[in-house]
């Protein structure tokens, strides 16, 4: 798997669809001769699209920009296209369809309602697209619904998760789950892998609803969960979640509360590491673990489908393992990091280089800089 980048929805992706077409001689993919051309890219030219049910968040943002990166490596990919469902469930099915209807050789799909889109992605399987799912499972099965689907053991980050909180708290307290869209495979697997610990801690307590707090993912709408949950119980020892930068925007609701900021076990976020270094000496309860928000996952994807479309061979599993990220307890792999001078929304786990997450996230998309190849490492270059 390359490591290299993408977008967000009005920018050079532009006209209404955000369609990039990469020229047949002039090509912008740089580096990517026939012959120094990655594996999973075939000889044969195809049209490729990545079509997400919400991409309206920092996450979504940088997960654009890998995957454009990642399809800048394959000169067989001569137009590229981008949907964003903006969480409405007709709009991202309307998507989908439309983009097998066209004749779209290949598409990823970020399948945010789960098994309520199925049936435009069987559609689309069956229409002659090659359609690969990931992160969030829509149900079906491979070669009968879709090519392939691009899964992560999100029960293992639960899991994670909870043996933090149980070091945190010395296996006694009070802790809030937060999570995506209802019944969404990805925050179903982490309360299931948190719960295959808290069973042996029964100090340990959820609160709110189980098996989480809905927030769609949406920052806005992640504020006033935490400000409900936090004018509802005055003891809540933890937060978990898988949006951590969502949960970073909602610290306001912990001042206005006049509560201080628990211990945390999320996904990485800039914007949350650098405020706990800014509090953790005068708010020690404040204590921090992330696992990597695996915002490159979608490469996997963009492999998988380019090779089956191309004719190139696809990455040996489907299966993208689940990484820790910060540790502030042990400081392995990482203690908490701060990037100042990035966007407090960057997600440092990524695999886009500092320019390119800096382009990503403020909508920009020149295509000579995505079309570089990037070190994975180089945002935390200066970091330690």
């Amino acid at each position: 798997m390359s490591r290299t980048t993408k977008i967000r929805r009005a920018a050079l992706l532009a006209v209404v669809a955000g369609v990039i077409t990469f020229g047949a001689s002039a090509t912008p993919h740089t580096g990517a001769a026939a012959s120094s051309r990655p594996s999973w890219c075939g000889p044969k030219a195809i049209t490729l699209a990545l079509a997400d049910g919400f991409g309206d968040n920092n996450w979504r943002l940088l997960t654009r920009g890998e995957a454009y990166n990642e399809a800048l490596q394959c000169p067989s990919v001569k137009k590229y296209l981008y949907q964003d469902g903006h969480g409405n469930l007709q709009e991202s099915i309307s998507q989908i369809r439309s983009l097998a209807a066209e004749g779209t050789n290949a598409m990823v799909v970020f399948p945010d309602a789960g098994e309520a889109v199925l049936p435009a992605i069987t559609a689309a399987y069956h229409a002659g697209s090659v359609v690969v799912p990931y992160r969030v499972f829509s149900g079906g099965k491979a070669g009968v619904n879709y090519n392939d689907y691009i899964s992560t053991d999100f029960t293992s980050a639960g899991v994670l998760w909870a043996k933090f909180m149980v070091k945190a708290l010395h296996g006694h307290g009070n802790i809030a789950n937060l999570g995506g869209p209802p019944a969404n495979s990805q925050s179903l697997a982490e309360y299931q892998g948190m719960q295959s610990v808290f069973k042996n801690y029964p100090g340990i307590h959820f609160v709110g609803q189980t098996p989480y707090n809905v927030t769609n993912w949406d920052p806005a709408k992640t504020e006033q969960v935490v400000a409900a949950l936090l004018a509802k119980y005055p003891k809540i020892d933890g937060f978990t979640t898988d949006f951590g930068a969502a949960l970073a925007d909602s610290f306001g609701a912990f001042q206005q509360a006049r509560r201080s900021i628990p211990a945390v076990a999320t996904e990485d976020s800039n914007q949350l590491s650098c405020t706990w270094k800014q509090l953790h000496t005068s708010d020690p309860q404040f204590q921090l673990f992330t696992v990597d928000s695996q915002t490159w996952m979608v490469r996997t994807a963009i492999d998988f489908a380019v090779a089956a479309a191309s004719g190139g061979t696809a990455p040996k599993s489907p299966v993208v393992p689940q990484y820790g990220f910060e540790n502030q307890l042990t400081g392995s792999p990482h203690p908490p990091l701060c990037a100042p001078n990035l966007p407090p929304t960057t997600l440092l786990s990524t695999h886009l280089s500092a320019a390119q997450a800096r382009a990503a996230l403020n909508g920009k998309f020149p295509t000579q800089l995505f079309a570089q190849a990037t070190d994975p490492h180089g945002i935390l270059a200066g970091l330690h």
